[in-house]
């Protein structure tokens, strides 16, 4: 386990920001390949990487149901919900 890449969901971080979720994506794929920063020709592959675990982060916060956080939605599924 990675331990700089702290947990994003309620109730231990009530506010995720984009940027905790790059953070941790970038945290997880430097874990992953062994390298702090990528070569030149392994930067697109390295930097898809950082995306698509930063997507995939995003989309399980989004979905995710916290229990005792009142009707069954996160503060993120409700101000998702009303924008």
């Amino acid at each position: 386990m990675c331990r700089s890449i702290k947990t994003l969901r309620e109730p231990f971080t009530p506010q995720v920001t984009d940027a905790d979720v790059e953070a941790a994506a970038l945290q997880y794929v430097r874990k992953i390949s062994g390298f702090r920063a990528p070569a030149a020709h392994n930067a697109a592959a390295f930097d898809a990487a950082v995306a698509a675990v930063a997507e995939a982060t995003r989309d399980l916060l989004d979905q995710l149901v916290v229990r005792g956080a009142g009707s069954g939605t996160t503060d993120r599924q409700a101000a998702a919900a009303s924008s």
